[in-house]
Protein backbone atom coordinates (compact mmCIF):
# COMPACT_ATOMS: atom_id res chain seq x y z
CA UNK A 1 0.00 0.00 0.00
CA UNK A 2 2.82 2.80 0.75
CA UNK A 3 3.66 2.67 -3.02
CA UNK A 4 -0.08 3.61 -4.37
CA UNK A 5 -0.10 6.11 -1.67
CA UNK A 6 3.08 7.41 -3.23
CA UNK A 7 1.90 6.82 -6.98
CA UNK A 8 -1.70 8.95 -5.70
CA UNK A 9 0.65 11.74 -4.03
CA UNK A 10 2.57 12.07 -7.12
CA UNK A 11 -0.31 11.89 -9.19
CA UNK A 12 -2.03 15.02 -7.53
CA UNK A 13 1.26 17.02 -7.21
CA UNK A 14 1.77 16.55 -11.16
CA UNK A 15 -1.79 17.34 -11.83
CA UNK A 16 -1.68 20.44 -9.18
CA UNK A 17 1.54 21.72 -10.80
CA UNK A 18 -0.31 21.58 -14.74
CA UNK A 19 -3.44 22.95 -12.89
CA UNK A 20 -1.56 26.20 -12.01
CA UNK A 21 0.80 25.99 -14.64
CA UNK A 22 -2.27 26.39 -17.54
CA UNK A 23 -3.94 29.49 -14.94
CA UNK A 24 -0.59 31.23 -15.42
CA UNK A 25 -0.43 31.46 -18.88
CA UNK A 26 -4.13 32.32 -19.36
CA UNK A 27 -3.37 35.23 -17.20
CA UNK A 28 -0.04 36.15 -19.11
CA UNK A 29 -1.85 35.55 -22.85
CA UNK A 30 -4.95 38.63 -21.88
CA UNK A 31 -6.87 39.54 -25.09
CA UNK A 32 -5.75 42.31 -27.25
CA UNK A 33 -7.98 43.67 -30.20
CA UNK A 34 -7.46 41.89 -33.08
CA UNK A 35 -6.20 43.79 -36.08
CA UNK A 36 -8.78 44.73 -38.87
CA UNK A 37 -9.00 47.87 -41.30
CA UNK A 38 -12.23 49.70 -40.55
CA UNK A 39 -13.02 53.43 -41.88
CA UNK A 40 -12.68 56.76 -40.68
CA UNK A 41 -16.11 59.11 -41.77
CA UNK A 42 -14.20 60.27 -44.63
CA UNK A 43 -13.68 56.80 -45.92
CA UNK A 44 -9.94 56.59 -45.54
CA UNK A 45 -8.93 53.12 -44.10
CA UNK A 46 -7.75 52.80 -40.40
CA UNK A 47 -5.95 49.70 -38.56
CA UNK A 48 -7.11 49.10 -34.90
CA UNK A 49 -4.29 48.10 -34.29
CA UNK A 50 -3.57 51.98 -34.36
CA UNK A 51 -6.01 52.29 -31.29
CA UNK A 52 -3.57 53.75 -28.84
CA UNK A 53 -4.07 56.04 -25.63
CA UNK A 54 -0.14 56.94 -24.64
CA UNK A 55 -0.61 54.33 -21.47
CA UNK A 56 -4.33 55.56 -21.24
CA UNK A 57 -7.62 53.87 -20.60
CA UNK A 58 -9.17 53.09 -24.12
CA UNK A 59 -13.29 52.29 -24.50
CA UNK A 60 -14.25 50.38 -27.86
CA UNK A 61 -17.91 50.68 -28.17
CA UNK A 62 -19.29 48.63 -31.58
CA UNK A 63 -22.63 50.41 -31.75
CA UNK A 64 -25.27 51.09 -35.05
CA UNK A 65 -27.66 53.90 -35.81
CA UNK A 66 -30.64 51.69 -35.50
CA UNK A 67 -29.56 50.51 -32.09
CA UNK A 68 -31.80 52.16 -29.52
CA UNK A 69 -29.74 51.16 -26.75
CA UNK A 70 -26.64 52.15 -28.27
CA UNK A 71 -27.13 55.21 -29.14
CA UNK A 72 -28.62 56.02 -25.29
CA UNK A 73 -25.02 54.35 -24.14
CA UNK A 74 -23.24 57.24 -26.30
CA UNK A 75 -25.40 59.66 -25.05
CA UNK A 76 -24.72 58.94 -21.48
CA UNK A 77 -21.12 58.96 -21.86
CA UNK A 78 -20.92 62.10 -24.32
CA UNK A 79 -22.49 63.92 -21.33
CA UNK A 80 -19.93 62.89 -19.06
CA UNK A 81 -16.99 62.55 -21.77
CA UNK A 82 -15.28 66.00 -21.14
CA UNK A 83 -15.09 65.03 -17.48
CA UNK A 84 -13.97 61.68 -18.07
CA UNK A 85 -10.96 62.66 -20.07
CA UNK A 86 -9.92 65.08 -17.47
CA UNK A 87 -9.79 62.63 -14.54
CA UNK A 88 -8.43 59.65 -16.35
CA UNK A 89 -7.22 60.56 -20.21
CA UNK A 90 -9.95 57.34 -21.26
CA UNK A 91 -10.14 57.77 -25.12
CA UNK A 92 -13.77 56.26 -26.57
CA UNK A 93 -13.63 54.94 -30.06
CA UNK A 94 -17.05 54.32 -31.41
CA UNK A 95 -17.37 51.99 -34.03
CA UNK A 96 -20.40 51.90 -36.06
CA UNK A 97 -21.33 48.68 -37.50
CA UNK A 98 -23.91 49.78 -39.61
CA UNK A 99 -23.86 47.90 -43.04
CA UNK A 100 -23.28 49.32 -46.85
CA UNK A 101 -27.11 50.06 -46.51
CA UNK A 102 -26.94 52.17 -43.52
CA UNK A 103 -22.96 53.18 -43.60
CA UNK A 104 -23.81 56.73 -45.08
CA UNK A 105 -25.96 57.65 -42.44
CA UNK A 106 -23.53 57.45 -39.96
CA UNK A 107 -21.39 60.69 -40.34
CA UNK A 108 -24.73 62.94 -40.40
CA UNK A 109 -26.15 61.00 -37.40
CA UNK A 110 -22.72 61.83 -35.20
CA UNK A 111 -22.38 64.99 -36.53
CA UNK A 112 -25.96 65.57 -35.38
CA UNK A 113 -25.27 64.25 -32.06
CA UNK A 114 -22.58 66.76 -31.49
CA UNK A 115 -20.12 63.76 -30.28
CA UNK A 116 -16.69 64.43 -29.22
CA UNK A 117 -15.38 60.91 -29.51
CA UNK A 118 -13.36 59.48 -32.52
CA UNK A 119 -16.19 57.18 -34.83
CA UNK A 120 -14.69 54.38 -37.13
CA UNK A 121 -17.03 52.53 -39.42
CA UNK A 122 -17.19 48.37 -39.58
CA UNK A 123 -19.12 47.99 -42.60
CA UNK A 124 -18.24 44.47 -43.50
CA UNK A 125 -18.27 43.46 -39.70
CA UNK A 126 -14.67 42.11 -39.93
CA UNK A 127 -13.93 43.77 -36.39
CA UNK A 128 -17.45 42.59 -34.65
CA UNK A 129 -16.66 38.80 -35.77
CA UNK A 130 -12.91 38.92 -35.00
CA UNK A 131 -13.76 39.96 -31.49
CA UNK A 132 -17.00 37.40 -31.37
CA UNK A 133 -19.84 40.33 -30.88
CA UNK A 134 -23.19 38.97 -31.00
CA UNK A 135 -25.43 41.78 -29.95
CA UNK A 136 -24.49 45.49 -29.55
CA UNK A 137 -24.34 47.51 -27.83
CA UNK A 138 -20.81 46.36 -26.78
CA UNK A 139 -18.28 48.23 -25.13
CA UNK A 140 -14.68 47.07 -24.18
CA UNK A 141 -12.29 48.41 -21.81
CA UNK A 142 -8.43 48.36 -22.78
CA UNK A 143 -5.78 49.24 -20.03
CA UNK A 144 -3.02 51.35 -21.17
CA UNK A 145 -0.86 48.10 -22.82
CA UNK A 146 -3.89 47.68 -24.79
CA UNK A 147 -4.94 44.52 -23.33
CA UNK A 148 -8.45 43.84 -22.82
CA UNK A 149 -9.61 44.10 -19.49
CA UNK A 150 -13.08 44.36 -19.42
CA UNK A 151 -16.28 43.75 -21.86
CA UNK A 152 -20.10 43.82 -21.47
CA UNK A 153 -22.75 43.78 -24.15
CA UNK A 154 -26.76 45.59 -23.19
CA UNK A 155 -27.22 48.97 -21.76
CA UNK A 156 -29.10 50.03 -19.03
CA UNK A 157 -29.29 53.93 -17.77
CA UNK A 158 -27.29 54.52 -15.18
CA UNK A 159 -24.69 51.93 -16.07
CA UNK A 160 -22.09 54.29 -17.39
CA UNK A 161 -21.68 55.21 -13.82
CA UNK A 162 -19.80 51.83 -13.40
CA UNK A 163 -18.14 52.00 -16.55
CA UNK A 164 -16.19 55.50 -15.02
CA UNK A 165 -15.49 53.52 -11.83
CA UNK A 166 -14.02 50.94 -14.16
CA UNK A 167 -12.01 53.73 -16.12
CA UNK A 168 -10.83 55.04 -12.78
CA UNK A 169 -8.91 51.68 -11.29
CA UNK A 170 -7.42 50.80 -15.12
CA UNK A 171 -6.07 54.37 -15.04
CA UNK A 172 -4.35 54.35 -11.93
CA UNK A 173 -3.28 50.94 -13.14
CA UNK A 174 -5.26 48.74 -10.92
CA UNK A 175 -6.43 45.31 -12.02
CA UNK A 176 -10.47 44.89 -13.17
CA UNK A 177 -12.03 41.34 -13.47
CA UNK A 178 -13.26 41.28 -16.43
CA UNK A 179 -17.17 40.54 -16.66
CA UNK A 180 -18.02 38.37 -19.44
Amino acid sequence: MPKFFTMKKTFLLLLAMILLTIGSAQERAKATLPSIDVKTLNGKTFNTKNITNNGKPILISLWATWCKPCIAELMAINDVYDDWQEETGVVLYAISIDDTKTAAKVAPFVNGKGWDFIVLQDINWDLKRAMNVVDVPFLCLLNGNGEIVWSHTSYAPGSEKGVFELVKKVAKGEEVKSKN
